[in-house]
């Protein structure tokens, strides 16, 4: 495997973080760009650097410099809506880290990148001191991710249980202090 090193992203990587996040909504999501679910994408340092509490990861491939992977955590918790409300209300903005666009191009994955990522950004919310709980949601149509989250944390909803299927996402909680 060639080496990889992860850093928190800086103004310099920008196009590549967009690269990968773009790459992934395209391909993977099959919805392509969505101001009202991906502005972050357009700005990623001021939705994940400049904040406070907020951490933006890549992972860069060291022999041509390529962002190759990204992975970011912010102080909001899920909006009401389009999430379901009891998750708003359980996981509040200020005490909650969520996990966001843990993304890997797809020639480098299985490899280990997004659980070093996540590992890392776990690391971050613990030292901050003021988050008492780790969410994410995920799409179980992209290949890998919902056995992925399953294997770091617990399902707190699958809206393909609820009537009608919900938006078809599945709700995580991470345990700190893994």
């Amino acid at each position: 495997m060639r080496d990889i090193i992860i850093r928190s992203a800086g103004p310099e990587d920008v196009g590549g973080v967009r690269g990968v996040m773009l790459d992934t909504v395209y391909r993977d999501f099959g919805t392509g760009y969505v101001s009202r679910w991906h502005e972050d994408i357009v700005d990623p340092v001021s939705a994940y650097v400049v904040p406070e509490r907020h951490a933006l990861l890549v992972a860069v491939d060291a022999g041509g410099g390529d962002v190759v992977a990204t992975a970011a955590l912010d102080s909001r918790g899920p909006a009401h809506p389009p999430n379901p409300l009891r998750l708003a209300e359980r996981y509040p903005s200020g005490e909650t880290a969520q996990l966001r666009r843990v993304y890997v191009r797809p020639e480098y994955r299985r490899r280990g990148l997004a659980r070093r990522l996540v590992a890392e950004l776990l690391a971050f919310a613990e030292a901050d001191g003021g988050y008492r709980s780790v969410y994410l949601h995920t799409d179980p149509a992209v290949p890998g991710a919902e056995a992925f989250w399953r294997s770091l944390g617990k399902v707190v909803h699958d809206e393909r249980e609820d009537p009608g299927g919900g938006q078809g996402i599945v709700h995580f909680e991470i345990p700190m202090g893994r």
